[in-house]
């Protein structure tokens, strides 16, 4: 085999266990605070520890694994320092692309959002909250690309990693999707409209309900969180 073969083939090993672990995480099969082994991981997906190692180490870059030397890795806990960070950078950001969306929007844009919003509408229906989660980050990403800066995306993603858990978690404990499907309708309607300013007010709502998500999870679950 030759140098390049064995990067692809590693490469493919972190590729995986980063995405199971990833979702995992998300989608809260593993909770904060948890131990994780790598030398189980690597045993559970047949792979020697170095693949585990890359992806532990992608997984910590996104604030999903600490690493401690010495010490047992573990699910972070939720830090509201970085919490407060996520949302005001999300804040900044998506309220200039739902502005740039609404003034660039066309025909094919209320088509895209239409086509988002009642697959959403369907994970309502079904009660799927990872569907919903996914749909999502696919309706953000049509304003994203509306507002000609695909850019941004890259930006909220990774600013929506620090609280998807926490997003994950408030979804199945409480109703909260036909609310947020709502949010998002109202949004896709100001940008359809050509309606910057309603837009970027509805966007600021929207975003502004992971407050009291926050305040709420903390109340019930402090072991969650960072001392």
């Amino acid at each position: 085999m030759t140098a390049t073969a064995r990067t692809k083939e590693r490469k493919t090993s972190v590729d995986v266990v980063f995405e199971t672990l990833y979702g995992a995480i998300n989608n809260l099969e593993m909770l904060p605070g948890d131990k994780i082994s790598e030398a189980e991981i690597a045993a559970q997906f047949g792979v020697s520890r170095q693949p585990v190692r890359d992806a532990f180490s992608r997984l910590a870059n996104l604030g999903l694994l600490l690493i401690q030397p010495q010490k047992a890795t573990e699910v972070k806990r939720f830090s509201r320092r970085e919490i407060a960070k996520s949302r005001f950078v999300r804040m900044s950001v998506e309220s200039e692309v739902m502005r740039r969306a609404a003034q660039n929007a066309t025909a094919a844009t209320k088509t895209a959002l239409d086509a988002n919003l009642a697959q959403q509408a369907l994970a309502v229906e079904a009660g799927s909250y990872e569907k919903f989660g996914k749909l999502d980050y696919a309706f953000h990403n049509i304003l994203c690309k509306t507002a000609k800066v695909d850019f941004a995306f890259e930006l909220i993603s990774a600013e929506k990693a620090n609280v998807d858990r926490l997003c994950m978690l408030s979804l199945s404990k409480e109703d909260r999707m036909p609310e947020l499907l709502d949010d998002h309708t109202k949004i896709a309607e100001r940008v359809s409209a050509a309606d910057a300013e309603g837009a970027v007010a509805i966007g600021r709502i929207h975003l502004a309900r992971l407050d009291a998500t926050i305040d709420a999870i903390f109340k019930d679950k402090p072991d969650y969180f960072e001392p």
